[in-house]
């Protein structure tokens, strides 16, 4: 059996994406096989790797799964004996936590949106489903703003989190947020200057 972490997910998933930065800062990128999944496919191993059929998950050489990319980045971090992502103090780690949430959120939301178009014919699409998800999206980026997370001199895993939301922001277009949040513009464009190899992650969807 190797040794390798297979990562199940695909490159144009935004949870998949933060999974793939967190083992790029902890240095484990090269113990992690990144296999490609399709959740729609019923066909796919996926859905007897987590029955939910849901990506990310994380097949270790022990033959164990995790699902959600929070828990994987938080196996990661102890794999990896580095404990950088996340704060030590209880309270710390709750409101980390909590970020991490609502950058989650945001990536969920935005998802809903796309999937209303993608899925459903015209004459099915719920306009107030979508103003409910847009809601969801603006609000949270409101209140990201107000308490960014670091970027230099370390990075936190809703750091993480909050670049795959606005990446994800930028490649599908769900909502116009850049006109409306200069301040996270800013973020992204420094984020994306100090950790290139991060930045690069991104540029790995295709369209």
């Amino acid at each position: 059996m190797s040794d390798d972490m297979l990562l199940r997910t695909s490159l144009t998933s935004p949870f998949g994406r933060k999974v793939r930065m967190a083992a790029i800062v902890l240095g484990i990128e090269e113990q992690i096989q990144v296999v490609g999944a399709n959740p729609l496919d019923e066909n796919d191993s996926l859905r007897r790797q987590n029955p939910l059929g849901k990506m990310p998950c994380l097949v270790l050489p022990s033959g164990d799964v995790l699902y959600d990319s929070k828990t994987i980045v938080e196996y990661l971090c102890a794999y990896a004996n580095n404990s950088d992502l996340f704060p030590s103090q209880s309270l710390d780690l709750a409101i980390e936590r909590s970020r991490i949430a609502l950058a989650d959120g945001i990536i969920d939301a935005a998802l809903m949106m796309v999937y209303e178009g993608r899925f459903r014919e015209q004459s099915q699409k719920s306009e107030f489903w979508l103003s409910h998800q847009r809601g969801k999206v603006t609000r949270g980026l409101h209140a990201i703003s107000q308490q960014l997370p670091p970027i230099a001199p370390g990075l936190t895993a809703s750091s993480l989190s909050l670049a795959s939301a606005l990446g994800y922001l930028d490649w599908r277009q769900p909502v116009e947020w850049r006109s409306v949040h200069p301040e996270l513009v800013a973020w992204l464009d420094e984020f994306n200057q100090r950790h290139p190899l991060l930045a690069a992650s991104l540029s790995e969807i295709s369209v």
